[in-house]
């Protein structure tokens, strides 16, 4: 089959890939479209832990299924489906207790096993979920991160009429702004770049310019009682450092951007105890698909809207310019055509 291919870092290509076949309890989707994530960047540029050389990234998948392995029932040839991709071993304690997104032996589809950057792709068929009728293929790929932001506002306890504070409008924010706006809080978005303020001012968030202005402004905001809830999608040490001042005493929390390992983020001890906080991660999701694809086909998640679709097979060109100008574009999607 057809695939796009990371040799090694910087070195993408187009070539053949052995076309795989579904094992005992798999499915085997025929990819219709899948979305660059920042994961598959790292892997790109040589920064991603989990992948080894050579490999097939993409692990927001959507497709239509085009065979079952053994074992499998409830799944029909030509179902649109979408693809759940972290893989636990359901031995672990993690496993056991209904977190296999924190898995032990943790297998990421696109990471550890080749992914949706390909014509077709294999997985449990627990892992498959069904798209719901008149989800285009690169709306559905948005599933998996919209999925995220799920899992973030149930860790946070999101609730109605709250303010969360999200701390930067890429992909995953903008996800966030909408879950959280689905579950009828009120969201303030923070980032530095104007135009993904922009967008996630259409979206329906409230914007604040995350410079030295951003805790004053917050506290403005709240009536000088800080975010009930604050998430942390950046990934930045210095953002994840400062929620501890933007939370309101007594407040949540939520920290999904990830730092690199090794590098330590130092929060104010006392602050703890004066504020009673709750602090929590959020790792990727388990068990929100579900809810993530009621949201897409309510209509109530829009901002796959803003994605610049790419032919699959121009991969390798499209990679190669978001490594140079990652701003350049607010999410890429690759469709396959043949």
């Amino acid at each position: 089959m057809r695939a796009a291919i990371m040799d090694a870092p910087f070195k993408m290509r187009v070539g053949d890939w052995e076309m795989p076949e579904p094992g005992p309890g798999e499915v085997l989707v025929s990819v219709g479209a899948t979305g660059i994530c920042a994961g598959d960047m790292y892997i790109y540029r040589g920064t991603n832990p989990y992948a080894s050389y050579p490999v097939i990234g993409g692990h927001e998948i959507a497709g239509t299924v085009a065979a079952v392995g053994e074992q499998v029932t409830g799944i029909e040839l030509g179902t649109h489906v979408v693809v759940e991709p972290f893989i636990g071993c359901g031995i672990c304690y993690p496993c056991r207790v209904g977190k296999r997104n924190c898995c032990a032996n943790l297998q990421i589809i696109g990471a550890h096993r080749p992914g949706g950057f390909a014509e077709a792709v294999t997985a449990p068929a627990k892992n498959i979920h069904k798209v719901p009728e008149g989800l285009s293929m690169a709306f559905a790929s948005f599933a998996e991160p919209v999925a995220i932001g799920v899992q973030a506002c149930r860790r946070g306890a999101v609730t109605a009429g709250e303010y969360v504070l999200i701390l930067g409008c890429g992909p995953i924010g903008l996800a966030l702004i909408e879950v959280a706006q689905a579950r009828g809080a009120r969201p303030i978005a923070a980032d530095l770049v104007p135009d993904r303020l922009e967008t996630a001012r259409k979206l329906g968030a409230d914007v604040l310019v995350a410079d030295d202005t951003l805790l004053q402004n917050v506290l403005d905001q709240t009536d000088g009682e800080g975010a009930p809830v604050v998430i942390e999608a950046t990934g930045n040490l210095k953002a994840m450092e400062q929620t501890v001042d933007l939370v309101a005493s007594g407040g949540r929390i939520v920290i999904v951007g990830l730092v690199k390992k090794g590098v330590g983020v130092t929060f104010p001890g006392l602050d703890f105890t004066r504020k009673e906080m709750t602090i929590v991660g959020s790792r990727a999701s388990v068990n929100c698909f579900p809810e993530s694809l009621e949201l897409l086909a309510s209509g109530k998640i829009s901002y796959p809207q803003t994605a610049t679709e790419f032919n699959m097979w121009t991969a390798p060109a499209v990679f190669a310019e978001l490594s140079e100008h990652p701003t350049s574009i607010q999410k890429g999607v690759l469709v396959r055509d043949t």
